[in-house]
């Protein structure tokens, strides 16, 4: 934590180039405050035309959820005090899902993460930590307020907001 500024902005790029049938290569870099460069794939299965060559963005979506919380709390645990012994957390996200004409449409429905941590402190000790992993948890924080996300289209006049 010495090497952290008070405050920052953490900001990730990613590229993304479309490759056989539904995958994607991704370029996933940290930018801010740090620089780390990740290579990750996505791909979907048959129903949409693909080969499974890779995860579906909705898992890897799901696991950086899980990954993310479980992060927070063995980071937060050493520096509240918190032993753990063990720790498993179990994620369950729904979306409502509906066709419209010949596409679909999704909504949010429910994200719900289940904590199981074996620990010798007291339960009030624990659960102060999990509330203070949630407010760490970029993801987390990410889902629960209203976003904008804006899209723009490549012309050949320029950027088009789409």
């Amino acid at each position: 934590m010495t090497a952290m500024p008070s405050e920052a902005v953490v900001q990730f790029d990613c590229q993304g180039k479309a490759v056989g049938k539904m995958r994607n290569d991704l370029e996933v870099q940290m930018v801010k405050p740090f620089e780390e460069r990740f290579q990750m794939a996505t791909d979907e299965g048959p129903f949409h035309g693909g080969d499974a060559t890779a995860p579906p963005p909705l898992a890897l979506f799901v696991g950086a959820l899980t990954g993310c919380i479980m992060t927070q709390i063995r980071a937060f645990a050493k520096r509240l005090g918190v032993t753990i012994n063990d720790l498993d957390v179990d994620t369950r996200v729904q979306w409502d899902w509906k066709v419209v004409g010949r596409v679909y449409e999704t909504a949010p429905k429910s994200f719900e993460i289940d904590v199981m941590i074996d620990s010798p402190d007291p339960e009030e000790k624990v659960l102060e930590l999990i509330e203070t992993a949630k407010k760490g948890c970029f993801l987390e924080q990410t889902l629960g307020v209203k976003n904008t996300v804006r899209h723009r289209l490549k012309t050949d006049t320029g950027w088009r907001d789409a």
